[in-house]
């Protein structure tokens, strides 16, 4: 009777390793999950940076550049003027110059002149007005020349071109200006003209047109 009336010793519950397992595999997966997220928080932020990073560079390397505005003829007529003798010649040349502007900022230049030469020799020159040449874009200028043989020396050799039927010109001439970007960056640069062409007296037309 003494038996039956001791008090049963506590049971352990069966599945109590079986919860501390548990909450280990889940205590592991949050702290897996905390890394990943973490990781990928670094990862974005290395990304970004490498984004700002690169364009910063494409800023610095394209808008923030300033290049030199190009300055040329682009083609001519000739008026009624139209005078040829065998020594001498005496023109009106309707021209049309172009000021091309690639920078992302405007191009503002004083006022110029362009030079017509024969053989180095000036034969014509007209006067460029200061202008604005907005931002990537090009702005034409029309003007009259006047190309004349009397200040050539006697030994020129023009009567020669004359026979030929061909007049072999350059042309030169240098606006000097500023590049303005944002209203606050602003860098003087000049368009610089180099061209070289070819009057058939023949057929009063311009032709072998090329600039540098």
């Amino acid at each position: 009777m003494a038996e039956k009336d001791q008090a049963p010793y506590p049971l352990v519950p069966a599945n109590g390793r079986a919860r501390s397992d548990e909450e280990s595999v889940t205590a592991a997966h949050s702290a897996e999950l905390r890394k990943k997220k973490r990781m990928k928080c670094i990862a974005y932020v290395v990304a970004f940076a490498v984004f700002q990073t690169i364009i910063i560079a494409v800023f610095a390397l394209t808008v923030m550049r300033i290049k030199s505005p190009k300055f040329r003829v682009r083609e001519a007529s000739f008026l009624s003027t139209f005078d040829v003798t065998n020594a001498s010649f005496n023109l009106a040349m309707d021209t049309q110059f172009t000021v091309k502007n690639t920078n992302f900022g405007h191009f503002k230049y004083d006022y110029g002149s362009v030079t017509f030469a024969y053989k180095g020799m000036a034969i014509g020159e007209t006067q460029i007005g200061e202008a604005r040449v907005r931002a990537r874009s090009t702005k034409k200028v029309n003007a009259i020349v006047t190309l004349s043989a009397n200040n050539l020396p006697s030994n020129s050799g023009l009567s020669f071109d004359l026979g030929l039927g061909l007049l072999r010109l350059t042309s030169y001439s240098k606006l000097d200006g500023k590049v303005q970007l944002m209203k606050v960056i602003k860098k003087k640069k000049s368009a610089q003209m180099d061209c070289s062409m070819e009057i058939n007296l023949r057929l009063r037309t311009i032709q072998n047109l090329q600039c540098m």
